[in-house]
């Protein structure tokens, strides 16, 4: 493999869990880049000393170490991943080369991240809440998504957002996809509806069969299951005197 840097041949490894659609972002970075990592894997309900001494700030997974160097945040460490390994031989880029459709991406990807992550996890029973109010705005969320796609997909013959391939935005909205299917499976209801988001429940598809995202995407029966375990432990964590 050819890499962009002296600095890129440098060990790379992912501090996080895989439950967590933040931490699946970058491995599918990595494996879009063709980039091998080792995935260093947190234990349920608990932060080991190397993910708070790399993140000392915000304490939170996922943290990717590049040699000794950490990079932290998930949509950061999309665009480090992206310029360190801009020569590897046969990557494909993660942000799009066009300024303006640069710009689009980011600005739909802060609007899911804004938008989706509280209410998925009242849906999935992570925390409390409201969970008709809660599945209203996540229809609401993906009704305004469903049409980015319809505008900047449909209207120019894309199967992605990014084109031929996935990019920035594909992965970005395409790592909760596992948690809508978590939600689906808690509340009997659908979330990414066919019958309203058609064009995004197509995209959902392709996105989940890529060769970069299949092994890595989490399974909707084990998230469920994941969640009842961390709910479990947090709510044994609390009762400690």
């Amino acid at each position: 493999m050819a890499l962009a840097s002296p600095d890129a041949a440098a060990a790379v490894r992912v501090v996080g869990g895989w439950a967590s659609p933040f931490v699946m972002r970058v491995c599918v970075a990595l494996r879009l880049k063709g980039v091998p990592y080792e995935f260093l894997q947190e234990e349920l309900g608990t932060k080991s000393r190397l993910l708070l001494a790399s993140n000392p700030v915000h304490k939170k997974m996922p943290v990717l170490l590049h040699g000794s160097r950490p990079v932290c945040e998930s949509l950061v460490i999309l665009q480090y991943v992206d310029e360190a390994f801009a020569g590897a031989t046969g990557s494909s880029p993660i942000l799009p080369a066009d300024p303006y459709d640069r710009a689009a991406h980011r600005f739909s990807a802060d609007y899911a991240d804004a938008k989706l992550p509280t209410p998925l996890r009242i849906l999935r029973g992570m925390i409390g809440g409201d969970k008709a109010k809660a599945a209203e705005q996540v229809a609401v969320a993906l009704a305004r998504l469903e049409e980015v796609f319809v505008v900047e997909c449909d209207g120019k013959g894309r199967r992605y957002f990014g084109g031929d391939d996935i990019e920035f935005l594909d992965i970005v909205l395409g790592s909760y996809v596992g948690w809508f299917r978590a939600a689906e499976l808690v509340t009997g209801r659908p979330v990414l509806d066919e019958a309203t988001a058609p064009r995004l429940a197509a995209w959902a598809a392709r996105f989940c069969a890529h060769e970069a995202v299949r092994d890595v995407m989490p399974d909707a029966a084990r998230l469920v299951e994941f969640g009842e375990a961390l709910r479990a432990a947090l709510a044994a964590h609390a009762a400690r005197p």
